[in-house]
């Protein structure tokens, strides 16, 4: 299946129907009068979250989205029926954002979330509505609202508990295949990993996800490489997960590239917890207690050592990892816990 996080759709509600002007006559019948119908209400544009989807690559296919107009009132006060809505399913994390993609309309983060985008316009009322005591016989009837145009992006930032960032070939790939159930292309080039991928582990009695996003470079945060654009997939991560290649020339400054990116992007990425591994241990020549007692003078994280493709020191990364979320669940449900309290009826 393709993968797409970023799809410009336009869409738009229906009109409402015309209300009727008619008067009754039949033959035999000594009174008439006014019997115009109302007009039908035009159809709903409706957005929801579909727990069974994890790509927006179905809007790359159709990009517009028109809701039905009411049908229009006739005689015997015989009102037009509504328009259909139209509905649009996105996976869970979907954001709706305006045309300039500086505003966000919502936030569907939930399983079976539903808003409603844009409503149909109302039908318009028929002569009989107007009928009164001092207007037996109105001729007017109200034409039906126009429905409402809107131009969207929907842009979509997955789940996942903790989110792997690094640079290009720092094993990223190797190490999501070997933790998780995720089996995603590697390879010692640059950005084998063109887009977000999603691996589950299995920790004891904790579960968790990863997602790996494709590398970032230096200067990604200005477009370079493949841009930032991915780092919107961490954003509702609740740990980061910081791998470094061990065999780099210089491993601090690649730290050091990474965390620039994150705090050039911000959106609370750089504050999240973070925990640092130390990649390709296994291809180290030099004193291995020295080179990482170097590292932990340098970088300001806990740092583990692992080799992804000899499956060494993982079980201890993920331990950690482990308890890192359950500490930030805990920080989260305590600070959601006091800002209770503070609101008293």
């Amino acid at each position: 299946m393709q993968f797409l996080d970023l799809a410009k759709i336009k869409v738009r509600s229906g009109s409402g129907g015309n209300g009727a002007v008619s008067f009754r006559k039949e033959k035999f019948i000594e009174f008439g009068g006014p019997d115009g119908g109302n007009g039908g209400k035009g159809g709903d544009v409706i957005i929801r979250t579909q727990e069974s989807l994890n790509t927006l690559i179905d809007f790359s296919y159709r990009r517009n989205f028109f809701a039905g107009n009411g049908k229009s009132g006739s005689g015997r006060q015989r009102h037009g029926s509504n328009g259909n809505d139209v509905i649009l399913d996105v996976p869970i994390g979907t954001e709706i954002l305006d045309e300039s993609r500086s505003v966000l309309l919502f936030d569907l983060i939930a399983k079976d979330q539903q808003v409603t985008l844009l409503q149909g316009g109302t039908g318009g009322f028929g002569n009989a509505h107007f009928k009164s005591s001092t207007n037996q016989a109105p001729r007017i009837a109200n034409s039906g609202m126009a429905g409402k145009e809107l131009t969207i992006y929907l842009r979509l930032k997955i789940f996942a508990d903790v989110g792997l960032v690094g640079l290009p070939n720092s094993g990223k790939s190797t190490f999501l295949s070997a933790v998780s159930n995720a089996k995603p292309k590697s390879g010692d080039y640059p950005f084998t990993t063109l887009y977000p991928k999603l691996g589950l582990v299995n920790r004891g009695d904790i579960d968790f996800t990863i997602a790996d996003i494709p590398g970032l470079i230096q200067g990604s945060s200005e477009g370079k490489g493949l841009g930032d654009r991915f780092l919107g997939h961490v954003e509702r991560s609740s740990v980061l997960l910081h791998l470094i290649d061990g065999t780099s020339n210089d491993p601090r400054k690649d730290f050091e590239i990474i965390d620039t990116e994150l705090k050039r992007y911000g959106n609370g990425l750089s504050t999240k917890p973070r925990i640092v591994a130390v990649n390709k241990i296994d291809q180290i020549d030099s004193d291995m207690t020295k080179f990482m007692e170097e590292l932990a003078t340098e970088i300001p994280y806990k740092i583990y050592p692992v080799s992804a493709l000899m499956r060494i020191g993982l079980g201890d990364c993920l331990e950690n990892l482990a308890q890192a979320l359950v500490d930030e669940q805990c920080s989260k449900k305590e600070s959601h816990d006091e800002m209770s309290t503070k609101w008293t009826p």
